[in-house]
This record gives C-alpha cells, structure tokens and sequence, in this order.
C-alpha cells in the first residue's frame, strides 16, 4: 500500500478567496484538500516514522537551498566569525542583526521546517491513539506513538527556544486554517514535558531499539533535561541526567579505536571520523546519532548534500601549493571562521580538544606539483610549512592576507574527504546529535543552579580528565564556565545559538567575546547592532499575514 507523508510548509496554509459579491466566480469551493493519512499496518507506522529522520536530516543537516544555512545557528553568538564576503544569504542577518527583520528567510525556513516535523508526527500519534492496526500489538503501537511525541517535543522545544509561546498543534492539519493564536510558553513547555515523559517511558532501551539510530529512552531523557533547565527545573535536570550516566549503557572514550586507532590521532578526535560515529563502531558514548550513507556506495544513503565541511572546514586549497586530502578534512570553504577566543584564550595547555587532530592550525605544503610563490619569488616548496622567516625574524605565511579564511584553523569534527568526489560539493559523514559528555555538561549545569558546586566541579572535571586538561574545583564553577566549557567540548556539535538563547547569555557573550564593530572590518565581519530583543527570532512575517480570522502576534522589537 503506498503511504503519504504530508508535508506543510508553516502552518498557515494557503488561503485565496474574495470578499465582494456573494455569488462571485472568485469565491473559493474547495474540491479537495489535505487529509491525514490512515496507517493501517506497521509498514505503514514504519515510513511514517522514517519519515520524521528524513524531516529532521533534510531540513537542518543535510540541505543546500543555501550553503550558509548552517552557520546561522553559530554566526551572531560567541565562537565565530564570517569570512568577509562567505556569509551572505540566510546567513547575514543572524550575524549583522540590523538586517533581521520579521519577513527574514531564514527564520522562515527554521519555523517552517519545525512545524513541518510536528505535522508529520502529529500523524504518527493521531493513528497510534485511534486504534489498533494489523498485526500490530499495543505495545508496538505504543512504541511508535512514543516516537512521534519524541519529534513533536524536539520541534517544539526548538521553537519554544528561539520564539517563545508559539501556535500548539497537536492534531494532524486537514484543511485550510488561517485563525492560528500564539500559546502561552508555559502551555507549549506543558506539552513538550508531557511528550517527553510518554516517550521515556514508551520507548526502548538504547541496545533494544530497531535500528541503533532509532529513538530510544536516552534520547527523551537528555532532550528532557534540557526542557527542565530552560524551564528552572534543575533538580528535575538532574534526575534525567543521573539516569543517563547511572544506567551503565554508555561510557566516555577514553581510549584510541576504530579506522585510525593505528595512527595518528587521540581517542577524542576519534569519536568524529566517518566510520567510528555509531554505537556499533566502537562509539560507546554515542546517544543519538543520525546516520548517512555515501550514496556513491548506497543508492538513497543521504537525504541530501550536507554543507557542513564548506561551512566549518577552512579554504586551504585555495592556497599555490595545497589540495584537498583525508587527513585536512577534505575540501571547505570556511563560510565560518573561530574567533580569537576559541583560538587563544579558550583552551589550557595540552587540552586534547585542542589538539592537531580536532583543531587543525598548521599547514604543509602538500602538492608534489609546486607552483610558483609570489611571495618567496620560488617554485612552493613541496613538504614544507607553510610559514616562512624573514631576515628580521618575524613570521610570514604564504599569502597573509588570506588567513582569514584559506590560511585559518578550522575544527576537523566536520572532515570528510572522498578520493572519489576531491570537489566535494556534500558532505557524507553521521550526525552525532546527542552524547554522554554533553550529559555530563547538562548535569553540571543542573548541579551549579541548586548551588551544588562540588558536584558541578566533579563533572566538569570528568570531561577534563579524559581530556588531559587541569582540574578545577568548586570555587571555578559559574554559568559562564560552563558555557565555555561546553564550546571546548562541544566546539561544532553544539546548536550554540540554542544554548545561549536558552541560558539567557546570547547578547552578552556575543557582545563580550566576539565583539561588535562596523561589518567587514578587517575582512572580518563580527556581531553587528545585536539588541536585548534579538534573544528571540521574528515570528516569519508571511506566517502573520496568511493568518487573516485571527491575530498572531509578533515578538517585540520585530
């Protein structure tokens, strides 16, 4: 039987009509419309579940509609720049906040997209709760409801985060509807803890899900407490954490494994090459990861073509004397740039996360077919680095004008090279969503919220022990420590626009640590005109108009 899933692009569907005479030829009959879809079997439950991965992947992680989208959740926070000229489009106005405006694309698109997630689960629940299907015990179908609330709360977390109180639809849409009301953030918080609490208890065990990269119990439980700690509930925090880290199913990396464990490397830097992601490649704490194919090998493997090197990985090959290779993370475009604080003042001595491995600084010429250098006035000198000394003693890299985005550090979790794709327009590599360090970083925070600094310390300095970094202790532990502690841990996981909007720290530390100035000063182009409102996006102004029986209210300042 073949199975739709249908997708809505906000929630406001398209209305035409007319207000003149009664009987008008422009008056609207409808003759058809979107209906929900009736599973009936678990073929049918099964799709509408993979259906939300697809959602999820396509949208967020594996689009193209523009190659800057990904750094909209990192640009206009406090770990990086935009490359002078390489963050336009959707990009631009997350970073130079004058331009966000209320009809603003790519808070469009994030909104859309998110009520396009709860639509499609919607779907899932409402079949699960209205019957039985063939063949199919209640605890299956259970299974699958548990699912479907799990995306539904991820959606509208994510909503609730970056727009506040937001129109709740927790029914399947059918028809035209254009009378949508904001709810109260409370009321959307209510449904997400709901969801999340059915989820825990409905979903399996990590290693007794259908697929490892199927939602399971830990994935309700790190989403929750991360609900519980943007709604001031840290003990409630924590609880979900201790049942994460107490539940003996996951473990830090602590040790070398997997495709490079011969190699160079380190076990943190580990965790972030193709082939050792998943719980099955040796990643033991891996809690969510969603899974990609190279469709080169996989017909259908990737849902679509990941921008997330040329946003992240620097533009080296664009230097004479360098081409894209495995170990340089493959060819980027460095739609991004790390600040001076990620690059200098962030990481102690010997911290692993810092190592050559996860933070690549240092370039070698690597072409054996050496092209002339301007500079030295001499063919490129095939092995050797790419900094030079001049007779006064001061350092030169080749071209330094273009550090800024071709000679630039660059993180390497988002590498990826394919001998076969050297141009490499996608990136194929997982997505880790969710791990255990994170949760050790959820708990400290759950921990220093109930003043609880001892145990904040203890697990911070888990992370700071397998990491080879100094301990610290009690009397170090604030939000701001915390917070930087997660972008040396989590430098490129993390959603840093979420976790600053939902710390309450966005305009601050945007302002403090990655400075504000006139755009492109320098090549670089910082945070520009960021103000107090700005924690929260626009409500999409299209979304507004559409929604003519009633009002939908705008946030201030938009």
């Amino acid at each position: 039987m073949k199975k739709h899933i249908i997708y809505l692009m906000g929630i406001c569907a398209l209305f035409v009509g007319a207000n003149s005479c009664q009987d008008s030829f422009l008056d609207e009959e409808v003759l058809d419309a979107l209906a929900p879809e009736t599973l009936n079997d678990k073929l049918g439950y099964e799709a509408a579940a993979i259906g939300l991965y697809h959602n999820l992947s396509q949208d967020f992680y594996t689009t193209d509609w523009d190659q800057t989208f990904p750094g909209i959740f990192h640009l206009g926070t406090d770990i990086v720049w935009a490359p002078s000229g390489r963050s336009n489009g959707a990009a631009r106005p997350f970073f130079d906040y004058t331009q966000l405006i209320s009809d603003d694309f790519g808070s469009w698109r994030i909104w859309s997209s998110l009520y396009r997630i709860i639509n499609n689960a919607n779907i899932l629940i409402s079949n699960a709760e209205s019957g039985t299907a063939v063949g199919m015990s209640q605890n299956e179908i259970d299974a699958y409801n548990a699912e479907g609330r799990f995306f539904r709360a991820y959606a509208y977390n994510m909503l609730a985060t970056l727009y506040g109180g937001v129109p709740l639809v927790t029914e399947p849409i059918d028809d035209a509807k254009t009378d949508f009301v904001r709810a109260t953030l409370q009321e959307v918080n209510d449904v997400i803890e709901a969801d999340l609490i059915m989820a825990v208890s409905n979903l399996p065990e990590v290693d007794q899900a259908v697929r490892q990269g199927r939602a399971n119990k830990n994935m309700a439980r790190q989403l929750l407490a991360e609900v519980y700690l943007r709604n001031g509930k840290p003990d409630l925090a924590e609880d979900q954490c201790d049942d994460i880290i107490g539940g003996g199913k996951y473990t830090l990396v602590k040790n070398r494994y997997g495709v490079r464990s011969g190699g160079d490397g380190d076990a943190f830097s580990d965790m972030f090459l193709y082939g050792n992601q998943r719980r099955n490649q040796g990643n033991t704490e891996a809690i969510w990861v969603l899974e990609q194919e190279n469709p080169t090998d996989v017909t259908g493997g990737s849902t679509g073509n990941s921008q997330f090197r040329r946003v992240w990985g620097g533009s080296y090959h664009d230097l004479p004397g360098m081409v894209p290779t495995d170990t340089l993370g493959g060819r980027g475009l460095a739609r991004i740039r790390l600040n001076n604080w990620v690059l200098y003042d962030l990481y102690e001595d010997d911290d692993m996360r810092n190592s050559k491995y996860s933070i690549h600084r240092k370039h070698y010429f690597n072409n054996p077919d050496a092209k002339y250098d301007a500079i030295r006035g001499t063919e490129v000198p095939y092995g050797e680095d790419a900094t030079f000394t001049l007779s006064d003693g001061s350092e030169v890299k080749i071209f330094a004008a273009d550090t800024i985005y071709k000679y630039a550090p660059y993180t390497l979790k988002w590498g990826q090279f394919d001998s076969r794709n050297v141009f490499g327009y996608n990136m194929v590599k997982d997505f880790m969503i969710m791990r255990l360090g994170e949760t050790y970083l959820l708990r400290a925070e759950a921990r220093l919220k109930q003043d609880n600094f001892d145990g904040a310390a203890s697990d911070i300095n888990v992370l700071r022990d397998r990491a080879n970094a100094p301990l610290v202790s009690a009397g170090d532990i604030t939000l701001d420590f915390i917070l930087d502690e997660r972008v040396r841990e989590l430098l490129g996981e993390e959603n840093r626009r979420m976790t600053l909007v939902r710390t309450g720290k966005l305009v601050e530390r945007a302002q403090n640590l990655n400075g504000t100035g006139p755009i492109a000063s320098g090549n670089i182009e910082t945070t520009n005109g960021i103000q107090n409102y700005n924690m929260l996006l626009p409500i999409p102004q299209s979304e507004i108009d559409l929604n003519k029986d009633a009002v939908l209210e705008q946030n201030p300042g938009y």
